[in-house]
């Protein structure tokens, strides 16, 4: 019968065949010892030639190298032994018990296939409990053997010397098979633990790795908003400068008013970003002019780097989650930043911010030429990536396409309760 068992204990490798092989080599000495001693007593009178005790003692004890890697023949082989060692008289009880023990035991302990290891050890127990009453039996009937000693009676002393021999030898085997059965489950629990302990490890490491990712992305997200919105920006108005600078020096002046005023802006909300990620419990506690109740301001800077824009707010403005004002202001200020660089000169801009019922929306458009996509999408696209990103993680959905009548439009809009949600941000507008 093959057996496949769900957890196989591994072999004991090369130290632990030394160990057996010099366990072999210790009992094979020592029970030669014993048997010469024993001998010497007297107490086994006819007893065996030397070769049997050769073949008994060496049978007991030396397959004992092999007992790890081959558990059950070497439980048989012992077992053989140990019966030519009891049935021809070797004068020799205490090792040979010893090595018994030792096999029966390692069975139990290392034996793979679970099923055999049972039917081995119980085969073995129940013969060498028969080969016990009958000799128990035989015994009760032969007037050389335990001379003296009454046999009449139930409880005679015979009698109970036998239930003595009985339960000592089942206290025998039975300790063998259960703490065989204990050391197998032991190791296997020992594996299981080590098993889950690389699992955890392992999913430990992947969730650092996705920690990592996160924090890079929402790093990555962060830095394109502040950078791309005021270095757009600072861009159209140096150019203006550059342009202007000799027959309208006032304009000029103002254009690069415009670029200092952004440089500021810029470099205030980087230092924010790095004191939030410095110390994250900062974030909500830290003055903060991101959110749709500054949307004005977006609008505002718009305008004054040269493109026409025009805020309109629909709705009831009301209390909406701190993340879904975040991230909707950052829509805008990506869609008027690209506005900026891809509508064409001249191009306007619409921002149309609507509370519903249960949502709240903004939506950007301009009128810029007709252009080819490729030639309207020339850039990265990491701005349009963020959108998603940001509005996707507060679940909410972003639409980023052309009109049909000219320009191009995006729309994010996010679900929020009719009631205040925790962390509101008061959006006081109109």
């Amino acid at each position: 019968m093959h057996e496949h068992a769900e957890w196989s204990r591994p072999s004991p490798g090369r130290s632990g065949r030394r160990a057996d092989l010099v366990l072999a080599l210790v009992l094979a000495v020592a029970s030669v010892t014993t048997a010469l001693l024993y001998a010497r007593t007297g107490m086994y009178p006819g007893a065996a030639e030397p070769w049997v005790w050769a073949v008994g003692l060496g049978l007991t004890t030396l397959p004992l190298a092999l007992r790890r890697r081959s558990p059950v023949p070497v439980a048989l082989a012992v077992s053989a032994g140990f019966f030519i060692c009891g049935q021809f008289g070797v004068p020799e009880v205490l090792i040979i018990n010893i090595s018994l023990f030792c096999a029966l035991y390692t069975v139990g302990a290392w034996e793979r296939r679970r099923t055999l290891a049972l039917w081995a050890r119980v085969g073995i127990g129940t013969a060498m409990m028969v080969w016990l009453v009958i000799g128990l039996i035989v015994a009760s009937s032969s007037t050389e053997a335990f001379e003296g000693v009454s046999r009449s009676g139930i409880f005679s002393a015979y009698a109970t010397y036998a239930v003595i021999q009985i339960i000592t030898n089942l206290l025998y085997f039975g300790g063998a098979y259960f703490f065989g059965e204990r050391s197998w489950h032991a190791a296997r629990n020992q594996a299981l633990l080590e098993a889950r302990g690389r699992e955890l490890e392992l999913e430990r490491q992947t969730s650092a790795a996705q920690a990592v990712a996160l924090d890079r992305l929402s790093i990555a997200r962060e830095l394109h908003d502040v950078v791309a919105h005021h270095v757009s920006v600072m861009g159209i108005q140096a150019a203006a400068a550059r342009r202007t600078l000799e027959r309208d020096p006032a304009r000029a002046a103002t254009a690069l008013g415009v670029v200092e005023e952004s440089a500021g802006t810029a470099v205030d909300e980087l230092r924010r970003l790095l004191l939030t990620l410095r110390d994250p419990a900062k974030e909500a506690t830290a003055p903060t002019t991101i959110g749709v109740a500054h949307l004005a301001e977006l609008v505002a800077d718009a305008q004054s780097s040269g493109t026409p824009a025009t805020l309109i707010v629909a709705g009831e403005p009301r209390p909406i989650p701190m993340l879904v004002d975040v991230a909707l202001y950052r829509v805008v200020q990506e869609a008027l930043t690209n506005i900026r660089k891809h509508a064409g000169r001249g191009a306007a801009a619409e921002v149309r911010l609507r509370f519903g019922e249960e949502s709240v929306e903004v939506e950007i458009s301009d009128d810029g030429v007709r252009q080819e996509l490729s030639q309207r999408s020339r850039g990265s696209g990491l701005g349009l990536r963020g959108m998603r990103e940001r509005i996707g993680a507060v679940g909410g959905t972003v639409f980023a396409g052309r009109r049909e009548r000219g320009g191009f439009l995006v729309r994010a809009a996010v679900p929020i309760a009719p009631a205040t949600s925790a962390s509101p941000t008061a959006v006081p507008l109109g």
